[in-house]
């Protein structure tokens, strides 16, 4: 294996969606991108948000996407992945959660959840040719759920609605992941609390609904795993192949006899399990990096950034630093090289005490 062929993990990159604001540097794409070069970030995962990027126009237009290039790589900046969570959380929304999930949407759909539908199948579709006139190979979004009020069976669930609900989520994702397959990009589903993917098993369930399509892919985050009692580790050994994103966020998981996983409605900072900067929960990185660098993971390393206590602007700085010790670059040659004997076959066969000229 030659060094040019080792797969590389790349990083650190930071989303911007807990970031953005109305007051510089955070309220622009320019200024945002000047900011976290400034701290050490080399790429930002861009949500696709119309104060950053005229999402139509980058699906459209190559020259607007070499023009938001070219602005970023003057930062020292490179686009790490768009991400469509809130548009694909719209894909299929459930209509207890109808009033809340209007926000995500522009006004003219609101009440209108057919329409509301449509605009989010287009503006993930419109992300995937996005993607590809941005040189980009991932993409990160949300499945959205049909069935997660249901994620406790209480009262019983019918027999065939999980089923149903899959299904019918299948049949809204796959004309959009033959668009991703046309622009030859991977859309990656975070395994997430709140979405019908949720853990192993729901991604199996929905993989299976889509055929195996080979662009539906995973987007790795092991705070979402720490939050519900799941082996992050486990799950990459049994799923390296689909992961195509990788949010490197902390959690922290403190059960009492009072509150646990389900959380008592209480607010963040005082859950048993709540989000936290990097290094200040319970997620050990250090076997994470590896094992994605051993099963030759090679796409970015994102901090996502979400902490019931610390600020934000504190949390950025920390991440680049927390993110660039933990990448590891593969050798290129084994460590053991400097004892090799460099006998030849016929000297191994010897050895072997077996014959020589024999095949």
């Amino acid at each position: 294996m030659t060094a040019t062929s080792v797969p590389r993990m790349r990083g650190p990159g930071i989303f911007l969606a807990q970031f953005l604001g109305d007051a510089p540097p955070f309220d622009t794409l320019e200024n945002l991108a000047r900011w976290a070069s400034g701290l050490g970030y080399v790429g930002v995962q861009i949500p696709c948000d119309p104060r950053l990027i005229d999402l139509r126009q980058a699906a459209e237009s190559q020259s607007y996407c070499d023009d938001l290039v070219g602005m970023l790589a003057r930062h020292d900046i490179a686009i790490t992945e768009l991400s469509t969570h809130l548009q694909g959380q719209l894909v299929a929304v459930h209509p207890a959660y109808d009033a809340l999930f209007d926000g995500f949407a522009p006004p003219e759909v609101h009440g209108r959840p057919a329409e509301r539908q449509l605009w989010a199948v287009e503006q993930v579709k419109l992300a995937a040719r996005a993607s590809a006139n941005l040189g980009l190979t991932a993409h990160a979004t949300f499945s959205g759920a049909l069935a997660w009020p249901y994620v406790y069976p209480w009262p019983q669930r019918p027999a065939g609605l999980v089923e149903e609900a899959f299904a019918e989520l299948a049949r809204r994702w796959l004309p959009i992941l033959d668009v991703f397959a046309d622009a030859g990009v991977d859309c990656a589903f975070e395994v997430h609390a709140g979405e019908d993917v949720h853990d192993g098993a729901t991604w199996e369930r929905f993989l299976d609904a889509v055929g195996g399509h080979p662009r539906a892919r995973l987007l790795f985050d092991p705070s979402h795993f720490v939050l519900q009692q799941l082996d992050y580790l486990d799950f990459i050994d049994r799923y390296h192949d689909r992961i195509s994103c990788f949010h490197v966020k902390d959690a922290e998981f403190n059960p009492t006899g009072r509150s646990g996983v389900y959380g008592g409605y209480q607010n963040w900072v005082d859950r048993a399990g709540r989000f936290r900067s990097l290094g200040d929960g319970h997620v050990d990185f250090t076997p994470i990096f590896s094992k994605l660098a051993q099963y030759g993971y090679d796409g970015w390393a994102v901090l996502e950034w979400e902490c019931a206590l610390k600020r934000s602007e504190d949390g950025a700085a920390e991440g680049a630093p927390f993110i660039r010790d933990h990448i590891i670059q593969l050798t290129d040659h084994p460590f053991d090289d400097f004892a090799a004997s460099g006998i030849d076959r016929a000297s191994i066969r010897a050895i072997l005490g077996l014959p020589e000229g024999e095949r």
